[in-house]
Formats: structure tokens, sequence, C-alpha cells
């Protein structure tokens, strides 16, 4: 049995499990739209990457939102235990740097994509991915460590 949470917590939590699950989703979709055949088709792939990439950027920012706005997550860690500031300042530090890419890759993905660009589009997509998902297990690690809550690995 997981232990009670402070009730500001609990919305708090959530409103992140909900914001999570449809994080992942949108990562998939990029996912699945990266590994597409391009070949003879540079321009359709390019278009949907760029759109994936749209939709990434729109969760991603409320999920900064819901992290770092005004009473959220972030502060409700910090009010239940200040020795994890390093850890949230971190998982904020990486919101910027994973913004950044995110703008780069979308003005990037502008069409028309041209087959140069496919094979680096993939490839920097594809390392986003992977620091995507290696942020969202870290911000599971943080919540695990500040309430004893499991806010869901698998989506």
């Amino acid at each position: 049995m997981e232990p009670l949470l402070p009730r500001s917590a609990e919305a708090e939590l959530a409103a992140v499990r909900m914001r999570r699950a449809e994080l992942r989703e949108t990562l998939s979709v990029l996912e699945h739209t990266l590994a597409a055949p391009a070949s003879g088709r540079e321009v359709v792939w390019g278009e949907a990457v760029h759109d994936a990439l749209i939709t990434v950027v729109g969760d991603f920012g409320a999920h900064v939102e819901i992290t770092e706005g005004p009473g959220g997550l972030h502060q409700t860690i910090l009010s239940a235990d200040l020795r994890l500031a390093n850890a949230v300042q971190a998982l904020a530090d990486e919101h910027g740097l994973i913004a950044d890419q995110l703008a780069v890759l979308v003005a990037d993905s502008e069409p028309p994509v041209i087959p140069a660009d496919v094979d680096n589009l993939r490839e920097r997509g594809v390392r986003l991915l992977a620091e995507l998902l290696r942020h969202r297990q870290r911000g599971a690690d943080l919540v695990y460590e500040a309430f004893q809550t499991d806010i869901g690995g698998v989506d």
C-alpha cells in the first residue's frame, strides 16, 4: 500500500499522470513517424515528422507548465522535501535544453524535406526521443523519492 500523500500532492500527481500519458502517446507517434519509410516520399515523410514534432512541442510545453508553473509539481516536491532541490533544478534545466532541441528540429523539418535531410532529421529525432524518455524516467524517480509513489513507467 502506498503512503498517504499531502492533498496538494494528490492533485498535482493526478495532473502529472494525465500529462505523462498524453506525452507518451505523442512520443510514440513521433517514433512511428520517424521510423516510417522515407525513400521516394521525403516530402510526405517530412510533413508528417514536422506535424508530429509540433504536437510534441505542445505536449512538452504543457508538461513544463504543470511541473514548473505556479503551484506546480516542482513546488509541491520542494515543499515536501528541500533536499531534492538539486534534482528539481536539474529537471528544470533539462526542460530548457529539450525545448531548444525541439525548436531546432521543428525549424529544420519545415517543408519541404529533401532526400539529403532525411537521415539527419531521423537521427536527431531519435536522439531527442531518447532524451525525452530519460527525462521522463528521472521525473518519475524524483516523484518516487519525494512521495514514495509511482506515477507510472508504462503508460
